[in-house]
């Protein structure tokens, strides 16, 4: 703040230094689509058209992540922000909008309507434009990537507008001390102070900075830490917004009579397994990195406490942290048991995959927050470990199980994938015709085939499933351990 550079320089060179490895990534890929051109396999309209809707969409979620950066101090709840921003955007407005304009509006003219701002949609159009002899609905696709990548790189201009507004405001105002808002209460009393005069017994308790801790003294700091930050009110508007967002969605499938069948259980289940696991991956990871950006993890190190206790209370903090989420997917479930669209039998086992997922992912984060120094590096690591085991091992192994013929390892794989085993289980108990049936009558499709199709076979491949990854887990939080005394600094 004290050089000539100016809000516009910080913004833009903050945005293209963090895209230029994205930027030389991309770059890096054009040869090997080049030699595909030449031996027949695109046509280079498919090759450009891509890259600058991928560049866009790039452009893009970097704009909204810096704009978000601007007014947080902490890197995984901009992460955070940020994924559900996107999801919101790409997922949510467009199927809601769908499936309440459908009947008014023609789907021909609908459909592009909406994924004019989704990126990955219009991957998905632009494929098929490619395959396909005609177009998709009889629209051009010559003048759809266009409209999109504009509207994109559009959006990504208003997102860099503001925060070269706002970023030299913010800064200087963090950099000079920022109040933080106060209540009535707190206000009155400061002016109490200052004019001299005495402020009375409530205003002096209510303003007392003084808490007395009891128990594990890391326990009871990390149970007052708050999932958003900026106080109560934040967390209490952030949950009613996601109540209502929710509530849309079940109103949206009463008018579709969809909400008794077990494809929009599947649906709902994935979603919500989806945001628990990189809700857990996300906050899991910062647990030990944020001490040491703050430079308190030396000062706790030195307390008495021995390193289990730090572990056990850093482990209680992430359970409680990303416990608001994994709420979302267990107020559906029991919901929809009472009201008979679901298999009570779906509790247990979906607190089976809960389990399993959260101590793995715990463990997980709190080696790598041991591990790293700063929050990203420990945040990208553990959600590089999720992609490696459940999206690029299968793909592997896909590409693998074509070329041997030999599918058991792929199987395998999938039977043990969260996202594969929460579809699964709602497929088997989810919808009004499995909430009523017994148990030797659910039917399950797993990847293996249909012997293990029935509630026994189920429940042993979760059971064993759950010991397998709560041991991974345990052996990562003991590697941390581990790790604590090392490279503190």
């Amino acid at each position: 703040m004290t050089t000539p550079v100016n809000s516009f320089q910080i913004v833009m060179g903050k945005l293209f230094s963090k895209l230029l490895q994205l930027i030389l990534l991309l770059a890096i890929s054009l040869p090997i689509l080049a030699i595909i051109r030449v031996f027949g396999g695109v046509p280079w309209g498919f090759v450009i058209s891509s890259l600058c809707i991928i560049l866009s969409a790039v452009i893009f979620a970097g704009s909204l992540s810096l704009f978000f950066s601007i007014n947080g101090r902490r890197s995984y709840a901009i992460i955070l922000r940020t994924l559900l921003t996107l999801g919101v955007i790409y997922a949510f407005i467009p199927t809601i909008l769908g499936l309440l304009l459908h009947d008014v509006v023609a789907e021909r003219i609908l459909f592009p309507i909406l994924l004019y701002a989704n990126p990955f949609a219009a991957l998905q159009f632009n494929t098929i434009t490619m395959m396909s002899p005609g177009m998709p609905m009889g629209i051009p696709f010559s003048l759809y990537w266009p409209a999109h990548c504009l509207i994109m790189l559009g959006a990504s201009v208003l997102l860099l507008g503001l925060a070269v507004k706002i970023v030299r405001k913010v800064a200087l105002r963090q950099a000079v001390g920022e109040l933080n808002p106060t209540s009535k209460r707190k206000r009155r009393f400061r002016k109490a102070q200052t004019d001299g005069t005495e402020p009375d017994v409530e205003q002096q308790e209510s303003t007392s900075p003084i808490r007395e801790v009891k128990g594990s003294p890391i326990i009871w700091k990390e149970l007052r830490a708050p999932f958003i930050q900026g106080g109560r009110t934040k967390s209490i508007i952030g949950l009613i917004i996601a109540i209502i967002a929710l509530l849309i969605t079940y109103g949206a499938c009463i008018k579709e009579n969809a909400l008794d069948d077990q494809d929009t259980h599947i649906v709902y289940t994935i979603i919500f397994v989806i945001m628990g696991l990189v809700s857990t991956a996300v906050l899991s990871a910062n647990t030990i990195t944020s001490e040491k950006e703050t430079r308190s993890w030396p000062i706790l190190l030195a307390t008495p406490l021995d390193d289990w206790n730090i572990l056990l209370g850093k482990a209680v903090g992430v359970f409680r942290r990303c416990l608001p989420i994994w709420l979302f997917l267990a107020g559906h479930v029991l919901l929809f048991v009472l009201i008979r669209f679901i298999h009570p039998i779906a509790v247990i086992h979906l607190t089976m995959l809960v389990a399993w997922c959260v101590v793995f992912l715990s463990g997980s984060g709190l080696y790598f927050s041991a591990c790293f120094k700063r929050t990203t590096s420990a945040v990208v690591a553990n959600l590089a470990l999720v992609l490696a085991f459940w999206l690029v091992t299968p793909l592997l192994l896909g590409l693998i199980s074509e070329i041997t013929n030999n599918h058991d390892l792929l199987e395998l794989n999938m039977s043990v994938n969260p996202v594969v085993q929460a579809g699964v289980i709602m497929e088997g108990a989810g919808g009004t015709r499995n909430a009523g049936k017994e148990l030797s009558r659910l039917d399950y499709d797993w990847p293996q085939g249909s012997y293990w199709g029935n509630f026994g076979p189920t429940t042993i491949i979760l059971f064993f499933t759950m010991l397998s990854y709560m041991l991974l887990g345990f052996l990562f939080a003991w590697r941390a351990k581990c790790r604590f005394r090392r490279n503190i600094f």
